[in-house]
């Protein structure tokens, strides 16, 4: 098969080109040039839908998997015209492209559609009600998504993080490295998740032979933690016995976007669907931060 993916140079796309790769033909479209190769790589903006046009024209893949978004919340929140022209616009640009082609897309969404007042984990079928810009655009691209496409899966997913790009771990770990004090939420619960693990369950979804139908999955590590939590884990199980970490609220740091105080997704339906069971989050931040575990090992628990 061949697959064209979107922000095929962000943290999750990196491990998206790395987990399919494998078996499938790889086509990347970013503005900055893949730390690992592809069959085919196109320095493009999603927003420029004459370019996208050109290239799903010239590319013909059998499906899109569409990972390119401006994911920084307090920017999003900042700048919404820019987060509405990345992450809705160039959603349309794509599904009009591919709509067009007959060809099915894949949209990596979020948890933060949601408002974080249910106390239970979100389920695909619960309503939508973002509380930031980032979570109206993403949602908005979602409605794009389901009106636009004739076949879609739109995928959820929670607190990322992995090794190519920013991420909360990273962040943590260097701040304790330097001796500095550490003030972290303690009234946001959600699932952190390894963008390698959620890159091996997409891999196996395809490998099982599902294609996109219409349909939402929620996929993210299982368990569940606050952000004080996670951070306590991270420095604990790096052996910074001296790092100071100061629980506070979420008013108290004063960001600019509100983010849900509960996000846990339910990966049950993913699961039936697919018979992938995704691991503890603990588990894969261990291999995370201890860089042990082999791709063949994760994909192959997908089929």
């Amino acid at each position: 098969m061949k697959i064209l993916i979107t922000g095929s140079s962000g943290m999750l796309g990196t491990d998206l080109c790395k987990a399919l790769a494998k078996d499938h033909d790889i086509a990347g479209v970013d503005i900055n040039v893949p730390p690992v190769k592809v069959h085919a790589f196109h320095s493009a903006s999603v927003i420029d839908a004459d370019e996208i046009g050109r290239i799903m024209e010239g590319e013909k893949p059998d499906l899109v998997i569409h990972a390119a978004a401006w994911t920084d919340v307090d920017g999003c929140e900042r700048d919404p015209e820019k987060a509405e022209a990345v992450n809705v616009k160039g959603t349309r640009n794509i599904v009009n492209a591919a709509a067009g082609r007959n060809i099915p897309v894949m949209f990596i969404s979020t948890d933060f559609v949601f408002d974080g007042n249910k106390r239970e984990p979100y389920m695909e079928d619960d309503d939508p009600c973002p509380v930031s810009v980032y979570g109206r655009t993403k949602y908005e691209a979602e409605e794009v998504v389901k009106s636009g496409s004739s076949a879609y899966a739109i995928v959820r997913t929670s607190w990322l993080f992995g090794r190519n790009g920013r991420n909360f771990v990273d962040t943590i770990l260097s701040k304790a490295a330097s001796g500095e004090r550490l003030r972290v939420v303690n009234d946001q619960t959600g699932s952190p998740t390894y963008t390698k693990d959620l890159s091996a369950a997409l891999a196996g979804f395809l490998c099982s032979g599902r294609v996109p139908g219409r349909d939402i999955f929620h996929v993210s590590n299982s368990g569940r933690c606050s952000w004080y939590e996670f951070a306590e884990y991270i420095t604990g199980y790096k052996g910074f016995k001296e790092a100071v970490i100061e629980k506070v609220a979420s008013d108290e740091l004063a960001r600019p976007a509100k983010r849900p105080c509960f996000s846990v997704l339910d990966n049950g339906k993913f699961s039936r669907a697919t018979g992938y069971i995704m691991r503890p989050w603990k588990e894969a931040l261990e291999e995370y931060l201890g860089g042990v575990g082999s791709w063949e090992s994760r994909v192959d628990r997908g089929g």
